[in-house]
């Protein structure tokens, strides 16, 4: 292709530095030429490489990449400005994002021959499941989730960038009609990509897991394939341990990394947004045999993998937005005081109807205690409160689903509540209607209706139903 000259216009943008030369395409930072001021937020410009030998899925990723820039949208994506003329010079112009490439991460902790902190890794983990959530919910999946393709800002938040080799539930899949079946870059790719299937959300949740991994352990759970065979050992392949190359890593944070990359797209956690509320609440995750194991799997394991993984046939995915709806975070707001036996039967009723037949649903079992109490007591505090809620979640019939204890210490009961459902992606909330165990009583009649009001999601307020009056009276 022929490089851009700096200071040249092209359909009115002023071609600044090259900030990036890739295998695809150029990224040059650019300016709105003839005083027009600009949008508000700096510019870049992606050009696909289109010259002799060059592939046809550089024009083909530059259509998709177009085709998603204009029906995406949201702080967790660059936003789009313009395009350029296929018959000419193709090109992208976009939001250019200030921050630090995961890549960049990568490369530094490789450098200082040092591993991220297990707090880090969560953080970093958990921004990008956030922002892989919320293009899920637009009906799309990224598919080639991967450290270059992640932006890490100085606020914490995430951007995730590239999506030329994206899926969307509304517009034709191009390039599984034009290119190879195993589309997407071959370290960080979804067992079901190997085989062909698109659209799964849980594809780049696999993704994501792979990414945590390196940060843990220095090293690619599956290497970096060239072929199709390397392609498929993910289909039956269990990776080492991350506890085995790097001790330092608590079982918690294995369990969490090690669920991610399950063969099995049913078997990683349901969402993005379940996967960031695990990375979230570390003192909430179930350590199983998956985040204890040190040592690598036995040959005749992975034999039996093997057989397994050669009779698997993998099934195209629902909708994005329907599978991450057919697995909700249900947050049930438990009150401790000011409450009835009525009340606390009613809601447990209300959370179990909520949790409905789906296995991947999550409770999250919440209480808002004041701050009035001591330093030195906030522990017992915690532990109290946190026995209550499962005394609470006793009467209800979990099905082996996931269910946390959240003990929110504040004085603004309703504000804690709803900073909760915003920071989890809370699909539902469950409370009272009369009340939410509050220290004043001048709190009572505005909880819910606040909760009800400013909610991210849907919120169901229950009345009291205590189980004798669900009984027919008796006639005399």
């Amino acid at each position: 292709m022929t490089r851009l000259e700096q200071g040249s216009v092209i359909d009115g943008f002023v071609i600044g530095p090259r900030v990036h030369s890739g295998a695809m395409a150029e990224l040059y930072r650019v300016t709105y030429d003839g005083g027009r001021p600009d949008p508000g937020f700096p510019m870049i410009m992606k050009v696909p490489r289109m010259g002799g030998g060059e592939g046809a899925e550089n024009l083909v990723g530059f259509e998709v990449e177009h085709q998603m820039l204009q029906v995406i949208e949201g702080r967790h994506l660059p936003r789009f400005v313009a395009a350029g003329d296929m018959g000419r010079l193709p090109f992208l112009v976009m939001e250019y994002i200030p921050g630090r490439t995961l890549q960049d991460i990568l490369d530094e902790a490789a450098a200082a021959k040092r591993r991220p902190a297990a707090e880090d890794i969560a953080r970093w983990g958990r921004a990008i499941a956030v922002a892989a959530h919320s293009l899920h919910r637009q009906e799309a999946v990224h598919l080639d989730l991967k450290p270059a393709n992640v932006i890490l800002k100085p606020d914490g938040d995430c951007v995730l960038v590239d999506f030329g080799l994206s899926w969307h539930a509304h517009y034709p899949d191009l390039l599984a009609a034009e290119m190879r079946p195993a589309i997407g870059s071959p370290a960080w790719m979804a067992p079901e990509q190997v085989v062909g299937v698109r659209g799964d959300p849980r594809s780049d949740v696999f993704a994501i897991g792979v990414m945590l991994y390196e940060l843990a352990t220095g090293e690619l759970p599956f290497g970096a394939p060239a072929t199709t065979g390397g392609l498929r050992q993910r289909l039956w392949m269990v990776p080492a341990a991350p506890r085995a190359l790097n001790p330092a890593v608590p079982p918690w944070l294995q369990e969490v990394i090690l669920h991610c990359l399950e063969a099995t797209a049913a078997q990683r956690p349901p969402s993005a947004a379940h996967l960031a509320f695990d990375l979230g609440h570390p003192d909430q995750v179930v350590v199983g045999p998956r985040g204890l194991r040190t040592a690598r799997t036995k040959f005749s394991a992975h034999l039996k993998r093997w057989f397994k993984a050669a009779g698997m046939e993998y099934q195209p995915s629902p909708l994005p937005s329907t599978r991450v709806g057919e697995v909700p975070i249900v947050m049930a707001a438990v009150p401790h005081r000011d409450t009835t036996d009525a009340t606390l039967y009613a809601l447990r009723q209300a959370a179990s109807r909520s949790l409905g037949i789906r296995p991947g649903a999550r409770l999250a079992c919440v209480t808002v205690v004041g701050s009035g109490a001591a330093q030195e007591d906030e522990a017992a505090m915690h532990r109290f409160h946190s026995e209550l809620l499962r005394q609470w979640v006793r009467g209800l019939d979990l099905e082996d689903r996931q269910v946390s204890f959240h003990v929110l210490q504040s004085d603004d009961p309703a504000g804690a509540l709803l900073a909760y459902a915003h920071a989890n992606h809370v699909s539902l909330i469950v409370m009272g209607a009369a009340t939410h165990g509050l220290a004043l009583q001048r709190w009572i009649p505005t909880v819910p209706a606040r909760v009800a009001a400013e909610a991210p999601c849907s919120v169901l307020l229950v009345k009291d139903a205590p189980p004798l009056a669900l009984l027919s009276p008796v006639e005399a």
